[in-house]
């Protein structure tokens, strides 16, 4: 079967954040240029549901409407997957221009349905992007070459949720698990590791994971190489006397002792990131993960089958690229976010030649 093809630069070009708000696109300016004229306080880098980073994409759809030579931006549309983080950052940027959002994933075992949520109308199927394109409309917004039209990228425009996604989150658990591997040697259980992981995920530990994937491999790491055993670990937890991942590091940090090489050299990295207020510590893991992303994309042969590749390759959502390119047709301007870090989204410094960001690889198109 021969599969349409594409890049996510085919429609937003270099337009795209990822966490660190650093365009990819070197005619924009990168957050450390323009924090204070967008009314931060200080620097430094919001997430995706804060105010300020609603703020800041603003002010770069305003630049780049500007670099075409167009009237100012009038309306604004967005297209995600979570109600919550996504939800919040529409909003959030709605309080700006007037917004219309589509929150999507393909839930099959369930009746198609729309429902809305002020501004948002959520859906179960990436299909009824059509109907939300005409409500958008009816809702006052133009569809012009003064509108403005945001993807969020991981398990929106690529990966699709309820379709495609388990290989994003594959992905993401096997450069891990490569990590922790790595750092152990012959001492690697993946049993163990995932009985770490496994439970350490869910939203219930988010107090001290932040859901944050770097805290989360180390943890893995570190309870996984006995600095901080698995037993006494869970314990801590639940007694509630482990209320942070600060303290966590902390804590290893007094157990040096009980480091192998491999374990000290992860922990030096760590603690010297997280000392600094880096957001994103373990970037030795954030670096596998990219290539183990990377290597998901447009991965099988075109003879493969629809639903191999839905589950082992990493592809574009053709009903986002159909309606993307329909609203460019009339003259949109697109825009990408993603809350991936930097470092797992382009190639590493030391890597660089011949790899390419993430929006710039080849992948398959498949749609419902």
């Amino acid at each position: 079967m021969a599969y349409i093809k594409g890049k996510l630069s085919d429609l937003i070009g270099d337009r795209i954040v990822y966490r660190n708000l650093i365009p990819s696109d070197p005619g924009l300016p990168p957050l450390a240029d323009v924090w204070e004229t967008i009314g931060m306080e200080d620097f430094r880098v919001p997430r995706k549901t804060e105010p300020p980073y609603a703020a800041m994409i603003v002010y770069l759809l305003n630049v780049a409407q500007e670099q075409r030579g167009l009237p100012p931006l009038r309306d604004l549309l967005f297209i995600g997957d979570t109600a919550m983080n996504d939800g919040t950052a529409a909003r959030n940027i709605g309080e700006h221009l007037p917004l219309r959002g589509f929150i999507g994933a393909d839930r099959l075992q369930a009746e198609a349905e729309i429902t809305y949520d002020g501004r948002i109308m959520i859906a179960n199927r990436w299909r009824l992007l059509d109907e939300w394109v005409e409500w958008a409309q009816q809702e006052g917004i133009h569809c012009d070459e003064r509108t403005a039209v945001l993807m969020d990228i991981d398990k929106t425009f690529i990966g699709a949720r309820g379709r495609n996604d388990k290989v994003i989150d594959a992905v993401r658990v096997s450069a891990v698990k490569q990590t922790v591997e790595d750092a152990l040697g012959g001492a690697f259980d993946e049993a163990r590791f995932r009985a770490v992981y496994d439970k350490l995920v869910q939203p219930e530990y988010h107090a001290v994971t932040a859901d944050n994937q770097d805290y989360l491999a180390y943890i893995s790491l570190m309870v996984m190489g006995d600095v901080f055993p698995a037993k006494e670990f869970w314990a801590e937890l639940e007694s509630g006397r482990m209320t942070g991942f600060l303290q966590f590091v902390t804590l290893c940090d007094s157990r040096h002792d009980r480091m192998e090489p491999g374990l000290a050299a992860a922990h030096a990295e760590v603690v010297g990131n997280v000392r600094k207020g880096d957001p994103t510590p373990f970037k030795s893991f954030r670096n596998r993960e990219y290539f183990a992303t990377v290597a998901q994309m447009d991965n099988l042969p075109d003879d493969a089958g629809r639903d191999e590749i839905l589950k082992t390759d990493i592809v574009i959502t053709q009903e986002v690229c159909d309606t993307v390119q329909s609203l460019i047709d009339r003259g949109a301007l697109t825009f990408g976010l993603s809350d991936k870090p930097d470092e797992a989204s382009k190639p590493p410094a030391q890597a660089a030649e011949g790899a390419q960001a993430i929006h710039q690889v080849q992948m398959k198109v498949l749609g419902q």
